[in-house]
């Protein structure tokens, strides 16, 4: 996103037009930032053989998928459903890592058959997938550090008391039971979480890997997964992706050396290739001056954004109409009937009813987490690409709403 002549706009186009054309609630992504994130994460790893795979439940829009596909993205799905949208745009099976947590042992199997990477994250489905597939079908295995990332404790996933991946502590048991099965073990997988404070993490993170690889010997890839932070405030500590390029590049090759023969470096990122290039729009409903503070109150809630409430997340917000304004404090809630704060005591410039405002850093885990609660629509989807604007997704009606449910006589 940037200002022009104090407009804020996606690629030359104005982001008030799209609120008049498409209504408001509006997500709005721009494709150029997602390609850019893109490129840079690639070139950053140009001394590896990387594979990036997006992480589809970021944001799972068939056009994103497309995009990220176009530019030569692999993906990593966390469920049947989302294995099914990325092979409806156009992914190949062999570019789709498998990821589940928790999920019946049958949705391993329908995986299998759609031939893509599995990824297994506990010993029980290791037993039963050995004791299905024996050496048949390769497998990655994912294991966790016990590695505290820093960040947000709610989206770590690499520390002791994770549920993700197979502890450190059981990793001779991993061994056993690869034996006893003959399990083709072809990766061996660690995610820390979103929102690392340092390469030297990262890396340490590998080390972890690096030694639980050595006693594979038919590994064709290692996965790092993601984690990359990007900024959602001024002075907001980001990741250095340059550095840890360089870092994980040295590490990586020495690792190889050592295994004896070059494998593919893989990573999963999903908030940062697409986090930054969403905007969600809405619209000013109503100036609340109060003894404790003025809320600007907006026709959009949790609904559609709930990292704020469920995250303590920040989204920097900004007067879209009124770009040139002095600013002024402001609380900006939204229309659920709970509490339902999209950031407090934020200096926004001044505001009125019928202003368009925009929520900054909402193209990750925005609409993909967004709900019908208070039986509210969620809102339409515009991409920018190349200048040009598109819908991408319908605004929900009623009959949305009301077309699995069952009129019965009562």
């Amino acid at each position: 996103m940037q200002v022009t002549n104090r407009t804020y706009e996606f690629q030359g186009v104005s982001l008030t037009e799209l609120a008049t054309e498409y209504g408001t609630p509006l997500y709005v992504y721009n494709s150029e930032k997602i390609l850019s994130q893109y490129k840079r994460l690639h070139d950053a790893f140009s001394g590896v053989n990387v594979r990036i795979k997006y992480a589809a439940k970021a944001l799972t829009n068939q056009a994103i998928l497309k995009l990220l596909k176009g530019a030569g993205a692999g993906v990593d799905v966390v469920s049947i459903q989302e294995l099914q949208l990325a092979l409806k745009a156009g992914f190949d099976k062999k570019d789709i890592m498998f990821t589940p947590n928790c999920v019946d042992f049958s949705e391993i199997e329908e995986a299998v058959g759609y031939g893509v990477q599995i990824n297994i994250d506990n010993i029980p489905f290791l037993k039963q997938f050995g004791q299905v597939y024996g050496s048949s079908v390769p497998c990655c295995v994912r294991i966790n550090p016990h590695i505290d990332a820093g960040g947000n404790v709610k989206i770590m996933t690499g520390h002791k008391g994770s549920k993700f991946g197979i502890s450190i502590e059981q990793v001779n048991e991993i061994y056993e039971v690869v034996d006893e099965y003959e399990i083709l073990v072809n990766g061996v997988h660690v995610h820390s979480g979103s929102d690392f404070k340092s390469a030297d993490a990262f890396v340490r993170a590998a080390e972890v890997v690096y030694s639980v690889a050595m006693q594979f010997d038919k590994l064709t890839f290692l996965d790092f997964g993601s984690g990359f932070k990007v900024s959602y405030k001024e002075g907001d500590y980001v990741t250095d992706i340059e550095e840890l390029g360089k870092k994980m590049t040295d590490s990586f090759n020495a690792f190889c050396l050592n295994y004896g023969k070059k494998l593919d470096i893989w990573f999963e990122p999903g908030k940062f290739l697409v986090s930054e290039s969403g905007m969600l729009l809405v619209t000013c409903t109503v100036i609340k001056e109060t003894p404790a503070c003025n809320f600007i109150g907006v026709n959009s809630g949790l609904n559609h954004l709930i990292r704020p409430m469920m995250y303590g997340s920040h989204h920097d917000i900004v007067n879209v109409s009124n770009p040139d304004g002095d600013k002024k404090m402001y609380t900006v809630v939204g229309y659920i009937c709970e509490t339902d704060t999209f950031g407090s005591d934020l200096f926004i410039e001044e505001t009125k009813a019928g202003d368009i405002i925009g929520l900054k850093n909402a193209g990750a885990y925005g609409f993909s987490m967004s709900s019908n609660y208070n039986s509210r629509f969620r809102p339409a989807e515009v991409l920018v690409h190349k200048g040009k604007h598109q819908l991408i997704r319908k605004r929900e009606t009623m009959e949305d709403l009301l077309k699995n449910q069952i009129d019965v006589e009562l």
